[in-house]
């Protein structure tokens, strides 16, 4: 296979495949075609004379290195003095994936060396690495509406493979197929058996032993999806948890177990279990009477661990239950401030646990709940970090960063550090987020896994991420920003932290109600968003250097609109309250206008973005939300409209009856008199009260929601809120 040879800037890199070890021939093939900046080519002679500069790659797999190392070096034995345009590089690796990280290394490098530079090939060139753990993976949530599409999931194995990350797992609830269960992932993109196959295939050929590509399933709670339908009533214990101690759910999750896994070569299977909240307090209850929830927990997972034994895999689960449920607490606070749990029963042998924790930035919280794992019987728990993209629409990088940090500084430790880290990538409420996003993050977390230091060096990183993702690293932190306004810098303290998701309030926040406006009434987060819109419009301007920087077209729009939309109200509702009835059209037909664009050029790049991503099934749980927006913009528009034209109306009839009553010397003490004399149409807003859209046409029209009084609902917290979707498009609860 023959690639071009077109980068813009650093050096080409030649990898002569057919002397490529077996094992490598197919992932770096995958590799070279996908290359951001094509510049990898496989050619089986070195006849480049039409190329400034290039490096000559060679892999060798050494057995004399350790379990996750590697060593990469210039070659001494080529001669380069002819034209000093070629350098040779050996690669030397123990297993697979550090020969992929390396080659990710290298392409850092290429991005730092334009021509012959000794003294800079000695320092990037010469090194050699040790993977900290034996599994590094990622797993990516595929069950909040967005499903990966197949292309998608190469896309992020690719890039996970060049970073040194050996094992990914998709997040799968009911996203799969399960034949003659047709209610299972009803209408919502679920895997194909022969998808699965592909995926593994890919995977393998990338990278990867095999423990790598395992779609996880959920064998408890979070089935909600499921449940809903008639047909799986009867597997109820509440509407989100299945029924335990009840033979026909263990049929029903061992056809489920069996069909995610057979697909796979792995042997290793997550099963969930994590946040199953109400377990044994609904229909089994009502079933089987009382009895303690943590029992009725270790009951079913023994059972659910049997039936993996039956197939031969190996489960791993949350852990987060086994402390809620004897602390008696499904708050956070239940999972993180509570001692070792004294359990009803021993946990079932062979099974890992898998401490996830998103909300720290102090290791010491870590590394104290990684030894209460060790105290309930597991010796070698995994520790999950997280990339922040839930709830969201952009990644929030600088909290994600500080609290991976801490996580890997207490699993990296000599004494009581752990084996296996992951980070997860979720996608709650509705899969807003651009999955991608979270790559800074991704690659934070795996140079983290290849040192032992506390830090890692950044300047290699941002080098390595624009070789490996086509893409800066600072412009896709700074988009981070539309999350940020000017009060959310806080200093990070042992406590739990969250990171809040301001785009997406101010986003989905109705316009015509503004009860969130308060909260930011004091900001000037009109010029906070053209700013951010400014310094993304530059870094989206085409550079074949960063070619992906295109994905920061999403945080563009939203500052874009944001930028409109804050304040907008306040405006309104200003002009409204002074009579300024021309300021009232213009910014009606000005700003909210220029809104109503803007919106619709956001909606149409989310879809375009999410059907490149994403199956098209879970879309319309977003677009049904822009539906929202897009029309209580028309809304909103056509009452000021309608308001204006009946202001006018009233007003000339106010005029009239006051030149009649002139007329006939009757002197006016009414309210047209008033509105002469105290200077406009608020000054009479107390008098008469009425809708201009009803029959009574002495009445004065007005706006009632621009009259109403604004409360801060937190009223401490300024713009630091994490708010769903429902709490904040409208102040109402239906029902």
């Amino acid at each position: 296979m023959d690639t071009d040879m077109t980068t813009s800037g650093g050096c080409n890199l030649l990898i002569d495949l057919a002397n490529v070890p077996a094992e490598l021939q197919s992932g770096i093939s995958a590799i070279a075609s996908h290359a951001p900046q094509q510049n990898i080519s496989l050619r089986e002679n070195d006849d480049l004379q039409d190329v400034e500069f290039h490096w000559l790659l060679r892999f060798e797999k050494d057995f004399v290195l350790g379990e996750g190392e590697c060593s990469v070096m210039v070659d001494p034995n080529v001669d380069t003095s002819a034209d000093r345009k070629r350098i040779a590089i050996v690669v030397k690796y123990h297993r697979r994936i550090e020969a992929f990280r390396s080659l990710g290394r290298i392409l850092g490098a290429s991005r730092q060396i334009q021509g012959p530079d000794p003294e800079k090939t000695r320092s990037l060139l010469n090194y050699s690495e040790k993977s900290c753990y034996e599994n590094l993976a990622v797993m990516i949530d595929c069950s909040r509406g967005g499903v990966l599409k197949q292309t998608s999931v190469f896309n992020m194995l690719r890039n996970c493979a060049l970073m040194g990350i050996n094992m990914v797992q998709l997040y799968t609830e009911d996203t799969y197929q399960i034949e003659d269960e047709t209610f299972f992932g009803y209408l919502r993109g679920g895997y194909t058996r022969q998808e699965l196959i592909y995926i593994d295939d890919y995977a393998d050929a990338l990278y990867v032993t095999s423990v790598f590509s395992e779609p996880r399933s959920e064998t408890l709670g979070h089935l909600g999806q499921m449940l809903q339908w008639p047909k799986y009533h009867i597997y109820r214990d509440t509407n989100e948890v299945l029924l335990g101690n009840w033979d026909e759910t263990y049929n029903l999750i061992e056809k489920m177990i069996t069909t995610i896994s057979s697909p796979l070569r792995s042997k290793k299977i997550h099963i969930g279990l994590d946040e199953a909240g109400g377990v044994g307090e609904g229909r089994y209850r009502q079933i089987f009477g009382y009895e303690d929830p943590t029992r009725v927990f270790l009951n079913h997972l023994k059972r659910v661990q049997d039936i993996c034994k039956k197939h031969d895999l190996q489960p791993m689960i949350w852990s987060d239950m086994l402390f809620t449920l004897a602390n008696k607490n499904n708050s956070l606070a239940g999972y993180y401030d509570g001692g070792t749990p004294q359990l009803t029963d021993h946990l079932p042998p062979d099974i890992d646990l898998v401490y996830w924790d998103y909300y720290h930035t102090s290791s010491a919280s870590y590394a104290a709940k990684i030894e209460q794992h060790r105290e309930l019987g597991c010796a070698n728990p995994w520790v999950a970090t997280a990339a922040w993209t839930w709830n969201r629409f952009w990644c929030a990088l600088p909290l994600t960063f500080a609290t991976i940090q801490a996580a890997c500084q207490a699993s990296k430790r000599k004494e009581g550090g752990v084996k296996n880290m992951m980070i997860t990538i979720w996608g709650d409420e509705g899969h807003e987020c651009d999955m991608f996003s979270a790559l800074p993050a991704i690659y934070y977390f795996a140079d983290h896994g290849y040192t032992q230091e506390n830090e890692v060096n950044l300047d290699r990183l941002k080098n390595c991420f624009e070789g490996v993702c086509g893409a800066n690293f600072d412009d896709w932190v700074y988009a981070s920003k539309i999350d940020q306004a000017p009060d959310s810098d806080q200093p990070f303290t042992a406590k739990t932290h969250f990171a809040p998701n301001t785009s997406k309030y101010l986003l989905w926040e109705d316009p015509f109600l503004a009860h969130i406006s308060p909260q930011y009434s004091q900001m000037n987060l009109e010029v906070h968003y053209e700013e951010i819109a400014k310094k993304l419009s530059k870094a989206l301007k085409y550079n074949e250097d960063y070619p992906q920087n295109c994905r920061l077209r999403m945080a563009h729009h939203i500052a874009t609109v944001l930028s409109l939309k804050c304040h907008l109200h306040a405006r309104l509702a200003q002009a409204y309250q002074l009579g300024q009835i021309q300021e009232l059209h213009d910014l009606c037909e000005g700003r909210l206008v220029d809104l109503q664009v803007a919106v619709d050029q956001l909606w149409k790049y989310h879809r375009s973005m999410w059907h490149k991503t994403n199956k098209p099934f879970g879309w319309e749980v977003v677009e049904l939300r822009y539906g929202g927006l897009r029309t209580r913009l028309a809304t909103m528009r056509e009452r000021i409209l309608e308001y204006i034209q009946a202001s006018a109306i009233w007003m000339d009839r106010v005029q009239k009856q006051q030149q009649a009553q002139q007329d006939g010397s009757v002197v006016s003490g009414g309210y047209a008199s008033s509105y002469e004399s105290q200077g406009g149409l608020a000054s009479v807003c107390g008098l008469r009260r009425g809708s201009f859209m009803g029959e009574d046409d002495d009445e004065r029209p007005n706006i009632p929601e621009f009259e109403t009084v604004r409360e801060a609902m937190y009223e401490y917290s300024g713009c630091n809120l994490l708010m769903d979707y429902a709490r904040v498009s409208t102040p109402s609860r239906p029902g």
